[in-house]
């Protein structure tokens, strides 16, 4: 005698006098996944960019050749090619190295939002007099820019009121 068959159908018959369909939850349930779900799209979304978008800097260098000796973290790095990237996970705390002089350093940094994402790669730099300062780095298709602390020097130029200008050099991303 096969008892499988009657079993299920006794089974299909206790789920259905519980509740409409075995596929649906029951009453109490159904609201408040509703109203969940209406959030937790755009939430996930919203978490996946922008750990793509901060993971541009920890996963890249930037590259760019740096015409003039500059100061970064209150030291000079030569003119030549420059190259800086995340010493951790976060960006937090760069590397700025000119591979040529044999000249690196680490420099803490903070991220900014910016309203839209940067057409290209370029450091950015505060110029005063004959001295510039590395004060941002902004990546092509971010709207994440990196930026540095001023040094010592540039607070004090800064305290001084000296004239000062801002200096954006391209840069790639490798």
């Amino acid at each position: 005698m096969d008892l499988s068959g009657k079993l299920v159908q006794y089974r299909l018959t206790l789920v259905r006098t519980n509740m409409k369909f075995f596929t649906e939850l029951p009453d109490d349930l159904q609201g408040g996944f509703m109203k969940n779900a209406k959030w937790m799209l755009p939430v996930t979304l919203m978490l996946l960019s922008g750990l793509m978008a901060a993971q541009s800097l920890t996963s890249s260098t930037v590259v760019a050749q740096v015409p003039f000796e500059f100061m970064a973290n209150n030291k000079i790095v030569p003119a030549g090619e420059c190259t800086i990237q995340s010493a951790d996970m976060d960006a937090r705390i760069l590397t700025v190295r000119n591979v040529a002089t044999k000249t690196g350093l680490l420099a803490p940094s903070s991220r900014s939002d910016a309203k839209k994402a940067a057409e290209s790669t370029v450091l950015v730099f505060k110029h005063y007099g004959n001295q510039y300062f590395l004060s941002e780095i902004r990546l092509e298709g971010s709207s994440q820019s990196y930026k540095l602390a001023p040094s010592r020097v540039e607070t004090e130029l800064r305290a001084q009121n000296a004239p000062s200008s801002q200096e954006t050099l391209l840069a790639s991303l490798k």
